[in-house]
């Protein structure tokens, strides 16, 4: 159905990525490749993390939720990207794309509150270690977690309604390879400079608050470990802050550049590539991080294969 300039009652087509490209088949089974080793590895580690009494401490916790969240982070959008890829058919109706949509903004909220919660649980352990075990007790934990996860809620439930209910224009191609707000709002019909602004300020607030939190626990350990004597606690801290500030820039950077810069630095093709980055290969680099440099890890890891093949011997 057809009013004016305006139509109805019609699919989105998502684009993709490499669709000009004569290269693509190359490019969609790395992408496959690299959708089955994120998979692998965050499901690898909230098993470890779940079955290995060793790693039943807040830092894990929390690990094993970052972990669980890039699982379904991931899982939004690439297997549809790839089974377009393999149909040939890149539709997308209005209710599908409105859940993509909000399940996406969702889970980016729910982490960037989850990291700052994680730089503060390191702030616990390493400024107030003989408090840490009461402060940071197992329903704390649960608590911060739930208020992480309602808190991207929000996002979802404020930015997903408002944008999918905007009038569209004659085009209905996405240049995304999922449904992105900015992506989406770039065929509507009406002006949403308004609404552009109010989300900018709500992505700046989402981005602010955990940033704040992430910088000043963070103070407070440099702080305290600089005042500290010993050279193997100093190396100790240095371990195992590193790869969550790691993790945090590299989160925090792809998103700033995509919620934050003016429209002048953005492009169609960069966008797609930052949400690639932080989309397809963040949730890979994630396990990496907190698996291959984490001693605690590999050897439960060791134990869980150990015990799997002295099992398979037995039954032999």
């Amino acid at each position: 159905m057809r009013l004016g300039n305006q139509t109805f009652g019609t699919d989105f087509i998502l684009l993709g990525l490499f669709s000009q490209s004569k290269y693509s088949p190359f490019f969609y089974s790395l992408i496959f490749i690299i959708f089955i080793v994120a998979l692998t590895g965050n499901g690898t580690l909230v098993l470890l993390i779940h079955s290995d009494p060793h790693l039943h401490t807040p830092m894990y916790f929390f690990i094993g939720q970052l972990s669980l969240m890039d699982m379904i982070y991931i899982s939004i959008t690439v297997p549809k990207m790839l089974l377009d890829q393999v149909i040939g058919i890149h539709n997308i109706s209005a209710p599908s794309c409105g859940l993509q949509m909000f399940l996406y903004l969702t889970l980016v909220g729910a982490e960037f509150f989850l990291l700052a919660t994680m730089a503060y649980d390191r702030y616990m352990a390493i400024c107030h270690p003989l408090r840490y075990p009461i402060l940071m007790n197992h329903r704390v934990c649960m608590l911060l977690t739930i208020v992480c996860w309602f808190l991207g809620s929000l996002d979802g439930f404020m930015l997903t309604p408002i944008t999918m209910n905007f009038p569209f224009c004659n085009s209905r191609e996405i240049q995304h390879f999922f449904c992105e707000v900015l992506a989406l709002l770039k065929l509507s019909c009406s002006d949403t400079s308004l609404y552009e602004t109010v989300m900018y300020m709500c992505c700046v607030l989402m981005l602010l608050i955990p940033v704040i939190v992430i910088l000043s626990s963070y103070s407070l350990i440099l702080f305290t470990v600089y005042r500290m004597n010993s050279a193997t606690g100093h190396r100790k801290a240095f371990v195992t802050c590193s790869s969550h500030i790691t993790l945090v820039i590299l989160f925090y950077g792809a998103a700033v550049y995509n919620y934050m810069l003016p429209p002048s630095y953005h492009t169609a093709e960069k966008d797609m590539m930052v949400s690639v980055f932080y989309n397809i290969l963040t949730p890979v680099i994630n396990p990496v991080i907190y698996s291959v440099r984490n001693k605690d890890v590999t050897a439960a890891l060791k134990r869980m294969l150990c015990s799997k093949l002295i099992l398979g011997n037995f039954q032999k």
